[in-house]
């Protein structure tokens, strides 16, 4: 019987390649991107639903959740994919910091909403971290808005370092009730990210001499693909961090137990939970 697998940041780049992917081995794929057009296009060509929220408005992944909830009597992985790096400090309706609530508060918000679910399902959550988590990240627990200073490289780094955060204090609360997570780093991946940045990161990935250095949207995806169709704590270890398909390092902020449960109870002040 085929698994429900939904993936957010699914319209393009490792979430549409993942998609494919895991289509192609019969699983039933729940599609869901920023893009209306992008995103039913993809839904399109393999025959999948699809929806669409835009994460830096939090009432649609509010919309979100309780569409997938009504439509989806069990979800066996949810594949928080959602993100980007954006070029200035911007701050969002729901009164937040861009980056950090793309990255982190979204899919924050929607696996909690979801949580009941998951943990019938005894579902797997897959966050899509980064390399940045440990190379850019210049973690403040009590500046997560980066009211006090702001680049967006630090910005994004913080996103994924909380995207793992998230994974350890997932695990810790909920492993003895069957739920799962997992977070992993697909690598340098030449694809639509970073479309509405500047600078470096602009250069890194729609440079056409840079682009060399990357690897395809499918090299990428085929990470997310590995983990989702995976047997958590025999094919990878719930409550770690992957890269390559292996157990990776990462920041050390990332295994200070004390952070991970803060930034918990922040984050479920910062959405209304």
């Amino acid at each position: 019987m085929p698994r429900v697998i939904v993936i957010t940041g699914a319209s393009d780049g490792i979430g549409a390649a993942s998609a494919r992917q895991l289509h192609a081995k019969g699983e039933e794929v729940v599609l869901v991107g920023r893009s209306p057009e992008k995103t039913a296009a993809v839904a399109a060509e393999l025959g999948a639903a699809s929806f669409v929220a835009d994460y830096s408005d939090l009432s649609q992944v509010r919309e979100l959740a309780a569409t997938l909830l009504d439509r989806y009597p069990r979800i066996d992985v949810l594949a928080n994919n959602a993100g980007g790096v954006f070029a200035d400090r911007v701050v969002t309706t729901d009164g937040f910091e861009l980056t950090f609530q793309v990255n982190h508060l979204g899919g924050f918000l929607l696996t909690n909403l979801l949580l009941d679910r998951l943990i019938e399902s005894r579902a797997a959550v897959i966050q899509t971290s980064s390399l940045a988590a440990q190379r850019f990240s210049k973690f403040d627990i009590d500046d997560l808005q980066a009211e006090r200073t702001y680049s967006k490289t630090a910005a994004y780094g913080n996103g994924k370092l909380a995207n793992i955060l998230f994974t350890r204090e997932l695990h810790h609360r909920y492993r003895d009730a069957g739920l799962t997570a997992v977070a992993f780093h697909p690598g340098a991946v030449a694809s639509g990210f970073a479309a509405g940045s500047k600078g470096p990161w602009r250069w890194l990935y729609h440079n056409p001499i840079a682009k060399r250095f990357l690897i395809s949207s499918e090299e990428g995806g085929a990470h997310l693909t590995w983990l989702a169709e995976g047997t958590p704590d025999v094919t990878w270890v719930s409550g770690e961090y992957y890269a390559d398909d292996k157990l990776a390092r990462t920041s050390p902020i990332a295994y200070d137990s004390v952070v991970a449960a803060q930034l918990w109870t922040r984050s479920a002040e910062m959405v209304g939970l």
